[in-house]
């Protein structure tokens, strides 16, 4: 082998095993002989494209990252109500935060904890929010850095994470 992974078809289908294996399991009973017997194929097909089952379920973390960020993509629309928009922001976000916890156990938080550009994502798409908000008149006097790190913990249920990174009290 020359060091490099093949990237095809066939990493996606492992991939998308890996992730209905965690659905039904959680990531911390998901194994490499699971993935193999699932697919019908050898180790030599497996490792040509991955390191390690870690390497997989990285992948399949990121993708649960990302339809938990669907919440966020459209924006806010300024003809429909403020208020009700980020209600049901919130509400899709927190139904899509414990669907994949309930699957992906500990190991989804505590990577999704870790991965700095997730973070600092969420951020931004929420400080977005927050100055609208601010534009519309809708709140006043706030430190958006400090609202926004705030709403991202709510929403992720992140209590730990912002004892971690030193918020304030």
């Amino acid at each position: 082998m020359n060091g490099k992974l093949i990237n095809d078809d066939m990493s996606l289908k492992i991939i998308e095993v890996t992730e209905k294996l965690v659905t039904e399991r959680g990531a911390n009973s998901v194994n490499v002989k699971q993935v193999l017997s699932a697919l019908g194929i050898t180790n030599r097909v497996f490792y040509n494209r991955f390191s390690n089952i870690e390497e997989v379920l990285d992948k399949v973390y990121e993708r649960m990252a990302l339809k938990i960020r669907e919440s966020l993509i459209n924006g806010i629309d300024s003809t429909k109500d403020f208020f009700e928009q980020i209600i049901e922001i919130v509400t899709n976000t927190l139904v899509r935060s414990y669907e994949n916890k309930m699957h992906f156990n500990l190991y989804f938080f505590e990577n999704d904890s870790l991965y700095q550009s997730n973070f600092e994502w969420w951020m931004s798409e929420i400080k977005k929010i927050i100055e609208y908000a601010k534009s519309r008149g809708y709140i006043k006097d706030l430190d958006t850095n400090v609202m926004s790190y705030t709403i991202w913990c709510f929403i992720r249920g992140y209590n730990a994470d912002a004892l971690g990174r030193g918020i304030k009290k």
